[in-house]
């Protein structure tokens, strides 16, 4: 094999490193923008004119066509950029890396219970070989001691292996599991210059992209509430986004328990992104809205029985609140309490690693 050197190209290298830095500026504007491809890059070209990251061989309308060109976006029937479904998965998978970054070894797992039964994760644990079991689960070493007791105990100079002789490896049960993900899309996600929206639509966005790749028997569904509950198709999620909204917490765990009932799962948990407290609460035609400073009981009280709903369906509740604000402590305590779930209160940057730690070890025995 023969190999051919040259000069290193420091000019090229530069070029491939910038390039490099854009699209990753251009992936991180674009998950601000709910996938909003002409608002991010309208400003990556403002930063870029700026801080003079536009160099002689690239430019804006050179970045386009080199996302055209990879399949990252693609002209709509107006002629303006969106993305493509490739362009979407790489907002996903970007997300996903984005929240596993600065997880600690222990972080990730596979879905394991508590519970022995088929799967892939050996145990040290050995039992009698039953019919049905995996070949490669057999220990040799186990089966032929088996084989040389039971041989020399009736006398036999020979050592023969009968089915009887055969030990296999316990094996740590695999299940699947439903989750809904709930995501409070009220104006107080952006309000007095904070942006919770967009963690909590890359926590999603990561979600999604983790189930589908690694998980492919579980079950997401994700539910965008505000004055209303309502289900959003996974492939929709890159354009989750807030609005003029209250916050129906109420609705939006009715709604996740009759999805989740659905299923066929016996593993099913519900997760709740929400930055305030229940305003809006649908009783029959009537709809009671109130802002106020302090909890309505009569809000309150109606959300905390649907989480009661939930306890007896054997469904969890984990609350992560991305502000401290005491009206909102008060009622998620509360719910808490009342399903028997977990709450966490996490500043916006650790949202992800919370929730991904948490689906990742919350498996319960089917």
């Amino acid at each position: 094999m023969r190999f051919e050197y040259g000069s290193w190209d420091h000019a090229k290298e530069r070029a491939e490193r910038l390039l490099q830095d854009l699209l990753k500026l251009f992936k991180l504007l674009l998950g601000k923008t709910a996938g909003d491809v002409e608002q991010a890059l309208e400003w990556l070209d403002q930063i870029a004119q700026k801080y003079g990251l536009w160099g002689p061989d690239m430019d804006l309308e050179k970045f386009k066509k080199l996302l055209e060109k990879d399949g990252q976006v693609s002209r709509g029937q107006a002629g303006q950029l969106q993305l493509t479904p490739k362009g979407e998965k790489s907002l996903r998978h970007e997300a996903l890396n984005e929240i596993f970054s600065d997880l600690g070894k222990s972080g990730p797992g596979d879905h394991r219970s508590r519970v022995n039964g088929p799967g892939v994760e050996r145990q040290p644990e050995v039992r009698p070989y039953v019919f049905g079991d995996e070949l490669w689960n057999i220990s040799a070493t186990d089966s032929l001691n088996n084989a040389v007791r039971r041989s020399l105990a009736n006398g036999q100079s020979d050592i023969t292996m009968t089915e009887d002789d055969l030990a296999v490896y316990e094996t740590e049960f695999n299940t699947s599991c439903a989750t809904a993900l709930l995501v409070d899309c009220s104006h107080s996600m952006v309000l007095y210059g904070e942006d919770r929206m967009t963690p909590a639509r890359k926590v999603a966005l990561g979600l999604v992209e983790l189930i589908q790749t690694r998980y492919p028997k579980d079950r997401l569904h994700v539910i965008a509430f505000g004055d209303d509950a309502v289900e959003v198709p996974l492939k929709e999620v890159p354009y989750l986004n807030y609005g003029p909204y209250h916050t129906n917490t109420k609705a939006a765990l009715e709604m996740a328990r009759k999805i989740l009932l659905r299923t066929k799962s016996p593993n099913r948990q519900i997760f709740l992104i929400t930055d305030g407290k229940p305003t809006v609460l649908d009783d029959g035609p009537r709809r009671m809205l109130d802002s106020g400073p302090w909890l309505n009981p009569q809000i309150v009280n109606a959300t905390l029985q649907e989480g009661a709903q939930c306890r007896r369906k054997g469904i969890p509740i984990t609350t992560f609140m991305v502000t401290d604000d005491p009206t909102l402590v008060s009622f998620v305590e509360d719910l808490t309490k009342i399903n028997r779930g977990r709450a966490y209160y996490t500043s916006l940057g650790k949202l992800g690693q919370f929730l991904f730690v948490d689906y990742i070890k919350n498996r319960r025995r089917s």
